[in-house]
């Protein structure tokens, strides 16, 4: 049997849009023999569709839309799709997350997913009711059981802890299934892919069942996929592997055991770029922008920021702005103008010192003084923020933010200032991350991209006389591995000080992280890449009293 993976990219809500793809892939996939093919979970409305899921019009015009898939696919491979269900039942929620069987014109089977997640970017529960029971169906005298996305991730063999008290693909192979197949819409985050490969790989092993696994790619608001759909034989071997963050049509023999597998392409910072650059590209595209704009400080986040807009949107697309102020460096400066040469980007200089004096003017008839401290550096990101946005609005360009996940973290951020913006490339990567990403583009960009003083000098917001990052926070190696196990590990301080921190910078470092929770929910999206990222499954509260 051969069966065909359609690795799309849909965009939630245009179904015209998602049925051609879906089609074009299709008829790929027939004309190589194809036995069965399968979309991603829900590939016909696009992944995530959040709340459009509570309009029973959307719902309705999914079906539609499927009708006219189906008798355009007449005479092609059988094929599975993913859509919402209505749930006619007079209880439970008012939904399935669905697969449909299309043959021959016409829906031919209903096949619905078990376990809901509710967890991380996930709130299923919300919109569908599970189902439970094995659903099969027969090909070409093969038993092919279906499963959707969270089913595949309740091995009770392969998980020290199990979320769930049954497991969907047990009961497919106790009904006597000879073949899985799992419609996916698992976002990216760095690492995450191997582990996956792992458990496909055990699951199949363990059932001697191939699976075959179809994962959308492409970016929906902050979330990446990566694609790399495969298939695993009942021996647990990779039989076939889809490309990385592309489209993908993967036809695999199940029974010539040849294996068909692209690279793995498993270095972090090489996931990290890729799911970037495709996250920015797909975000600018889906919102109707063409162009971006963005600031250019001299720094390394402002840098990477822009070299992955490039690759991104290309060159003729991006417009970096440079803002000095009076404490802005020459060397600053050099290194903005030397980053956009190396990439090959317009820039505007709009000096700042005018705005400001206006600034301090205006408020000394109100405050007695110039504006004190932290204030006269917000002002100075404020203006900066209004000259980006009016140049946004003018061009019709996407903002691009170029905070990192460190500064967002601790609030070391300015609402309204460098907060502002459409979406926020880099606010998942940690700033020693930022370096790591930054580097490895310099080393396989063909030459170099990043200005090399970019990366070596003391990082710094250079809103007052010789500042450094440093003066106001820890360390960033320090810095990053105590997010890391907090954020991300829900670690608590003692937990923290008893792997080796200094209880102090503990303790400051996670009072710092709650009180920038306001901060954070007035934020652009950012494009998710870490396990825990601050934004559709980050639910902490702003008005809290912690001790």
């Amino acid at each position: 049997m051969k069966i065909a993976l359609l690795q799309v990219n849909p965009t939630v809500g245009d179904l015209a849009g998602n049925a051609g793809l879906i089609l074009d892939a299709l008829r790929i996939a027939s004309a190589a023999g194809a036995d069965l093919a399968a979309t991603p979970e829900l590939a016909l409305v696009g992944y995530l569709p959040r709340d459009l899921l509570l309009s029973p019009g959307f719902v309705q015009r999914s079906w539609e839309a499927l009708e006219t898939l189906a008798r355009d696919a007449v005479g092609l491979a059988p094929v599975l799709v993913g859509l919402p269900e209505p749930n006619l039942s007079d209880e439970g929620r008012p939904l399935f997350n669905a697969a449909v069987l299309l043959r021959g014109g016409r829906v031919e089977q209903r096949f619905r997913k078990a376990l809901l997640p509710t967890y991380d970017v996930f709130d299923e529960d919300r919109y569908f009711e599970p189902f439970h029971g094995p659903q099969l169906f027969d090909l070409a005298g093969t038993r092919v059981g279906i499963s959707i996305c969270e089913d595949i991730w309740n091995d009770r063999d392969f998980w020290k802890r199990r979320r769930y008290h049954h497991d969907p693909i047990d009961e497919l192979a106790a009904a006597g299934a000879r073949l899985v197949v799992n419609l996916s819409a698992s976002p990216f985050t760095a690492g995450k892919h191997r582990r996956r490969e792992e458990m496909l790989s055990s699951m199949a092993l363990k059932h001697h069942l191939p699976i075959a696994y179809v994962n959308q790619f492409g970016g929906n608001d902050d979330l990446v996929f990566d694609g790399r759909s495969s298939v695993f034989g009942a021996d647990g071997a990779l039989l076939a592997r889809g490309r990385s963050f592309d489209a993908d049509v993967i036809v695999c023999d199940l029974h010539t055991h040849s294996p068909i597998a692209p690279s793995g392409d498993l270095g972090v910072e090489s996931e990290i770029w890729r799911a970037l650059v495709l996250g920015t590209r797909d975000y600018v595209r889906k919102c109707n922008f063409t162009s971006a704009v963005l600031g250019l400080s001299g720094g390394v986040d402002s840098a990477l920021t822009a070299a992955i807009a490039v690759e991104a949107l290309g060159a003729d697309r991006v417009l970096g702005v440079l803002m000095p102020s009076p404490y802005s460096s020459r060397g600053s400066v050099d290194d903005a103008r030397a980053l956009a040469a190396n990439l090959g980007i317009e820039t505007i200089t709009l000096p700042i010192e005018p705005l400001m004096r206006t600034f301090d003017h205006s408020l000394r008839s109100a405050l007695g003084s110039a504006p004190p401290g932290a204030a006269a550096e917000n002002i100075q990101a404020r203006i900066r923020g209004n000259l980006l946005m009016a140049l946004s609005n003018t061009r019709g360009a996407l903002l691009l933010t170029t905070g990192n996940k460190s500064e967002l973290s601790v609030g070391y951020c300015t609402l309204y200032g460098d907060m502002s913006g459409g979406l926020a490339v880099i606010a998942d990567v940690p700033k020693t991350m930022v370096y790591r990403v930054a580097r490895w583009r310099n080393e396989t960009a063909g030459r170099p991209q990043i200005p090399d003083a970019t990366l070596t000098k003391a990082p710094s917001a250079e809103l007052r006389p010789n500042q450094t990052d440093q003066d106001s926070l820890p360390p960033y190696d320090v810095l990053d591995d105590i997010l890391q196990r907090h954020v991300e590990q829900h670690q608590p301080a003692e937990t923290i000080v008893a792997a080796g921190f200094d209880p102090e910078t503990v303790a400051r470092v996670l009072r710092l992280v709650r009180l920038a929770e306001f901060k954070r929910k007035q934020a652009a999206p950012g494009l998710k890449v870490t396990d825990r990222a601050f934004g559709t499954g980050w639910r902490m509260p702003i008005a809290s009293r912690l001790t």
